[in-house]
């Protein structure tokens, strides 16, 4: 007899014997054979799916350290600009090998004789001897290099940190050919670890060797800490018919509070602004920019904000027409207002930036507070609300909780009028005279807090002042990437 497909059956009589022949014991081993049988493909897919895989942001026990596998922000730029080359500034990032390996983590840029150079710095009792050491040579206005080290801040060192510093400059302006005073430097970093000065010694020696004009990214690479991505951008404006150039790099991710907020930022251009006017420009612009972010209310003992004008596009002006050209002597000159503008929208960008890379930030979120007495009012009130726990983890939840930044107004301690208080979130009506408004539906609220960009809008009721500050939300990736910061 023959089974479909060709086959021939066995006659019934072999298949009896045969299936009397098997004994008991080896079918039951067979039977068991067969459940250690490895499970169908499909199977084994749907089976492996169920493993819980580990998130790129997760934390991994590697010989021992809890490490990081750093993931880029959320909130990062989605794209950068094309950085021009500015006159006169040369620079090349290295590896020092100061804390981190198979990386850059030094910084070191050259600028012509007749640089200015302005400053502003931390106000935190405890600064690092970099900061002292900028503060004491920015008075001169005169700049012909910058270094600048990733890993360690030299901060509570003694004096061993600043004899690090002195042994610094006294390499670059050997390298460079200029006084040491005219060095500026900037380490940001572990606190409380000496810094020895051999590795930068060598790390300047290195960079000398390969200085250029372009690759700024790696430029903002190299003074990375827990930064997830580089902070460049640029502008370039026209100053009395002359086009000039305006590039910026930052670093900043945590301890970052207004005061100034925890930061190292360059700026660089070839405009020609005598020191004097243009630390005037650069202290009216953080106003707005870097003393108006926050990330979680703690004051760097590093911060610093640079910023070096090397004046080459108005000399090579003079080259072309053959003609001087007027220098500006006030920084009311008209024809800086549109390089002032520039400045502080560059600077706006940095700052943000550095919010936007808050240490396990997924929200961006911008508090404005009007009918307020003061600016200064207005503005203590909306860091109340920016730096407030209970506020940025109902963010980092996506809870439409108002009741918060009614609480945060509060304790503030500056005038309020509650029955007046108003509250907006994502540019809704939440409160108005002191109360819910009637039939608020918070399906919208709701909606907009599930965004990466957050609005908080508050009116005190008191004057006509507002200020506006920019912070980001409280996660639990915060506490993680802290608690492994040293290792």
């Amino acid at each position: 007899m023959t089974k479909a497909g060709g086959k021939k059956r066995k006659p019934a009589s072999v298949r009896a014997k045969s299936k009397v022949a098997k004994p008991k014991k080896k079918r039951q081993l067979i039977a068991k054979k067969k459940t250690a049988v490895k499970p169908k493909r499909a199977a084994r897919k749907k089976v492996a799916a169920k493993k819980p895989v580990a998130k790129a942001a997760s934390r991994t026990k590697v010989a021992g350290k809890r490490k990081t596998a750093a993931k880029v922000s959320p909130l990062a730029p989605k794209s950068y600009p094309k950085m021009p080359e500015v006159a006169g500034v040369e620079f090349a990032a290295v590896q020092a090998g100061i804390k981190y390996k198979n990386r850059d983590d030094m910084l070191v840029a050259v600028f012509p004789e007749g640089t200015s150079v302005a400053g502003v710095f931390t106000n935190s009792k405890m600064p690092g001897a970099p900061v002292d050491w900028c503060r004491a040579n920015i008075e001169n206005g005169v700049a012909r290099a910058l270094v600048v080290n990733a890993g360690n801040s030299n901060v509570f060192t003694g004096k061993a940190g600043m004899a690090t510093v002195r042994a610094t400059a006294a390499k670059a302006a050997q390298e460079i050919g200029c006084r040491q005073k005219d060095v500026f430097i900037a380490s940001t970093g572990v606190i409380g670890q000496f810094l020895p000065p051999e590795p930068l010694e060598r790390g300047i020696g290195k960079a000398m060797k390969v200085l250029r004009r372009d690759n700024w990214e790696a430029a903002a690479g190299a003074i990375m800490t827990t930064d997830t991505f580089p902070k460049y951008t640029t502008r370039q404006v026209m100053i009395g018919g002359v086009p000039v150039r305006i590039n910026g790099i930052a670093k900043g991710s945590g301890m970052v509070a207004p005061d100034l907020a925890t930061m190292l930022v360059f700026i660089f251009t070839d405009a020609a602004i005598p020191a004097p006017i243009l630390q005037t420009l650069l202290m009216l612009g953080t106003r707005d920019s870097f003393n108006a972010i926050t990330v979680d209310s703690d004051t760097s003992t590093s911060d610093s904000v640079l910023l070096f004008a090397t004046g080459e596009a108005m000399r090579e002006a003079e080259k072309e027409t053959g003609q001087a050209w007027p220098p500006i002597t006030r920084a009311g000159d008209p024809r800086l207002r549109e390089f002032r503008t520039a400045l502080h929208d560059l600077m706006q960008e940095l700052a943000h930036q550095v919010v936007r890379d808050g240490e396990g930030a997924t929200k961006f979120i911008s508090v404005t507070v009007n009918g307020a007495a003061s600016h200064q009012a207005a503005r203590r009130i909306a860091l109340s609300i920016a730096n407030s726990p209970l506020v940025k983890t109902a963010i980092a939840g996506e809870d439409a909780n108002w009741g918060r930044v009614v609480m945060a107004v509060g304790k503030a301690g500056e005038a309020a009028d509650r029955d007046k208080l108003a509250v907006r979130m994502g540019g809704i009506d939440i409160a108005k005279n002191g109360v819910a408004v009637p039939g608020y539906d918070e399906a919208p609220v709701a909606k907009h807090m599930k965004g990466r960009e957050i609005d908080i809008e508050v009116d005190v009721g008191v004057g006509t002042a507002s200020a506006t500050v920019w912070t980001c939300d409280l996660t639990h990736e915060y506490i993680a990437i802290n608690a492994d910061y040293r290792s």
